[in-house]
């Protein structure tokens, strides 16, 4: 809206605050191997933090046993430690250029630690979505003090980014509802 805020622009950056959540709870293992139990996984790797899937082919081996094809001999040890602290329960075995893992049974306490994950994952998606929120709200006032809007036209505008980031809210709470019964169920 030339007159206000750029409301397609808001709802851009908030589905990418979801779709950013999908794919870190996508990640999250259920039971069997898959290669995107990876995906969150950031690497150390010359001068910057890059995701895994730079420096590396992931593959699954075997159906708990996870494979990864590291190209550069020197980064070996940068994405052993990338898997480690991502807080995923994984233990990397070293074999020249290959990090072999073996993904362990989900127990009940593992499982909770997964949702947990989960809860953090969410937390961080609603936490994006009210950035986007402050910023359409503090450009809304800023058109309004300019003189652009009227005030009326600032409540009105207000209240549809607000209703936006409820719904935004409300999706990553319905994905993190439905991830957290597929984690839990045995």
């Amino acid at each position: 809206m030339a007159d206000g805020t750029n409301f397609s622009e808001l709802k851009r950056r908030m589905e990418g605050a979801v779709t950013a959540f999908k794919n870190d709870v996508n990640g999250l293992r259920t039971g069997r191997a898959s290669a995107n139990v990876l995906d969150p996984v950031m690497v150390e790797a010359y001068g910057s933090r890059m995701p895994l899937n730079q420096v590396a082919n992931v593959g699954v081996a075997e159906a708990r046993m996870l494979s990864v094809q590291v190209w550069d001999k020197q980064m070996v040890g940068a994405v052993d430690r990338g898997i480690r602290e991502a807080n995923l329960g994984l233990n990397p075995i070293v074999d020249g250029q290959t990090l072999r893992i073996p993904l362990p049974d989900l127990n009940e306490e593992r499982r909770r630690e997964l949702v947990k994950v989960a809860h953090n994952y969410a937390e961080t998606a609603r936490v994006a979505a009210r950035h986007v929120r402050r910023d359409g709200m503090d450009e809304l006032k800023k058109n309004e003090k300019a003189g652009v809007i009227s005030q009326d036209d600032s409540r009105q505008q207000s209240d549809r980014v607000q209703k936006m980031t409820d719904e935004t809210i409300a999706e990553i709470d319905r994905l993190l509802v439905d991830k957290e019964k597929e984690i839990m169920q045995v």
